[in-house]
């Protein structure tokens, strides 16, 4: 079961795409702290 999702390129498009979002949703949060921070 886990071998037949692993070799799926859907579930990877999936993984990764949700992967990006996290990463970029991450990225902008920490780009706003780090700003409100330095103008303190």
């Amino acid at each position: 079961m886990l071998i037949s999702m692993l070799n799926d390129p859907v579930v990877w498009g999936s993984l990764f795409g949700i992967a990006l979002i996290v990463g970029l949703m991450g990225y902008y949060a920490w780009l706003i702290v780090r700003n409100t921070q330095h103008k303190r």
